[in-house]
């Protein structure tokens, strides 16, 4: 639902100090290919094939496209995704994409509490429109599922071979806690610091007594 992003993205003012921009991506996701993909190409390519059979083309079709919940662009000019995922993130076909991911590799979230919700789901994707056919590159019934688990994968292994920070994932689960906090602020700024947002980006807390608090390093 997107008032669970809504709920976060609110939030962001409060708790970081960056540009904030919704529905936005950057041209080397937006349709990545061999190019974008860098030394991850064939990473990228193994987790295309698990998902469909096929071979991933090197240059991506000009219809494909796409939009990111929330870029960050911090004051001193580094860049992070942030992403808020809802239950049609957490399928069959994310869990394969995830464990496909190179030892190392750096991400902002704990793929294995991503995977566990992905098994504990198996068998219980939704239907209707979140699994109709996304031709070209995901044809057949369920695409809708593989091509969001593919986008998924390629928007966590792919921006820090652009120079931008690993990005950061917050569960539907994640951020209705921080959204019914007593201090929500706070809530989502401790979470952003687990999750690699540099403390340096954070808003500082104030105490009653006006004492600056900061999150926990």
């Amino acid at each position: 639902m997107r008032e669970v992003q809504d709920g976060v993205t609110r939030l962001l003012a409060e708790t970081v100090r960056a540009e904030i921009d919704s529905e936005r991506c950057p041209p080397w996701l937006r349709r990545p290919g061999r190019i974008e993909c860098l030394a991850l190409w064939e990473t990228a390519s193994a987790i295309y094939g698990a998902l469909t059979g096929l071979v991933l083309p090197e240059l991506a079709p000009p219809r494909e496209g796409r939009r990111l919940d929330v870029l960050l662009t911090y004051e001193n000019g580094d860049r992070q995704i942030l992403e808020v995922d809802e239950e049609q993130h957490f399928t069959a076909a994310r869990a394969l994409t995830l464990e496909h991911y190179p030892a190392g590799v750096r991400i902002g979230f704990d793929a294995s509490q991503w995977l566990a919700r992905c098994h504990t789901r198996t068998g219980k994707e939704r239907g209707g429109g979140f699994a109709r056919p996304r031709p070209p590159l995901f044809p057949g019934e369920g695409g809708r599922h593989r091509q969001r688990a593919f986008r998924d994968a390629l928007a966590d292994l792919l921006p820090p071979l652009h120079g931008w920070l690993p990005t950061i994932r917050i569960s539907d689960t994640e951020a209705t806690a921080v959204t019914s906090a007593q201090d929500a602020a706070q809530s989502l700024r401790t979470l952003l610091h687990g999750r690699g947002v540099p403390v340096s980006s954070l808003v500082p807390v104030r105490g009653a007594a006006g004492s600056v608090l900061r999150p926990r390093s």
